[in-house]
């Protein structure tokens, strides 16, 4: 049992294909690919950190990185979650997706003046890991 990806960043399962993987503009190439023009749907492009379409579950995951050492203005990026998560549901309607917005956090954010921002980013439907998201999560297998 192992996980491979190709350079296509098609990622395979025991030869099984079981998601694909975009970085920053590599998204907007698929929703070419796919017929779907960003500027009908939403404003201004968002160009996710990581990002991974799960063919299994039919779910496309943004994930965000922020990886702080010192304070400073990803405070209050952590606190758009929701509004880009309804944003990426809005560009990818078309293809029927279900959306899931995740941060990848350092340990940096476990400190207490967090908490309320991670409660916020659960409380409106985001979702957040420090250092590593399981694969259980993004309902690929183990």
């Amino acid at each position: 049992q192992s996980y491979k990806v190709n350079n296509q960043n098609e990622v395979f399962y025991n030869d099984d294909l079981v998601g694909q993987i975009f970085k920053k503009h590599a998204f907007y190439k698929f929703l070419e690919s796919r017929s779907i023009k960003w500027q009908d749907y939403i404003s201004k492009r968002l160009l996710p950190d990581d990002s991974i379409y799960v063919i299994i579950n039919n779910t496309f995951f943004v994930i965000e990185c922020k990886f702080q050492q010192v304070a400073g203005s990803v405070d209050e990026k952590l606190q758009t979650c929701d509004f880009k998560k309804k944003q990426y549901k809005k560009l990818l309607s078309k293809l029927n997706f279900e959306v899931e917005y995740i941060y990848l956090l350092s340990d940096w954010f476990k400190k207490p003046e967090y908490k309320d921002t991670l409660d916020y980013i659960h409380s409106v439907g985001c979702d957040y890991y420090f250092n590593y998201i399981p694969l259980s999560r993004l309902g690929l297998p183990c």
